[in-house]
């Protein structure tokens, strides 16, 4: 795997131990010699990924539409930074550029990111395998906790298939979520309307 692209949080959030977590991502990704491909933004989350990959000496390369850079939110401190026209072109972008997609705790954008590309793999537009990193909180429980329950649910009441459930790696930290990455078909599965 030679690169990963990151979907997170442009805030930090409440929980500075998210934060640590996710510049701790970047800088191990760096080291294994991974590239990260995210959002281009220099704050929150997402920010600290790139700070911990750059200051270890990885590659870093920013997807970020032209009105975010008007409004100075993107950075020009990282490997390469490549400007669109609109965040559909952004999410296109990125999932072009990278191997796999890896999914930090985040907000509004970030499951909206994750549904996209999940629901991409799901009908056969790319291969690429999906994990989310199930960090521990500060309070000890792993941060998509909730959201798989929801997902659970869904899947309950007929609406997501259990091997859509199963395709997504959920893992507590990073050493396993790459194992499971790299485990993952690269040729979607699930190519079944409805699941």
């Amino acid at each position: 795997m030679r690169s990963v692209c990151i979907f997170t949080g442009s805030s930090p959030g409440t929980d500075q131990t998210l934060v640590d977590a996710a510049r701790d991502v970047g800088a191990e990704l760096a080291r294994r010699g991974i590239g990260v491909v995210y959002g281009g933004g220099g704050a929150g989350l997402m920010g600290a990924v790139a700070d911990g990959a750059m200051g270890a000496g990885g590659e870093v390369v920013g997807v970020i539409p032209d009105f975010m850079v008007q409004r100075e939110w993107g950075r020009d401190d990282i490997t390469e930074l490549h400007v669109v026209t609109s965040m559909h072109e952004r999410k296109a972008k990125m999932a072009d550029l990278c191997d796999a997609f890896l999914v930090l705790p985040g907000g509004i954008g970030t499951l909206e990111e994750l549904f996209e590309v999940w629901t991409w793999r799901q009908i056969g537009l790319h291969g690429k395998p999906i994990a989310l990193l199930d960090l521990p909180t500060a309070a000890g429980a792993g941060f998509w906790q909730p959201l798989l329950t929801a997902l659970q649910g869904l899947a309950d009441a007929g609406f997501v298939s259990a091997e859509s459930l199963a395709d997504v790696v959920v893992a507590p930290d990073l050493d396993s979520a790459l194992a499971g990455l790299a485990q993952r078909p690269t040729d979607s599965r699930l190519l079944r309307p409805g699941t």
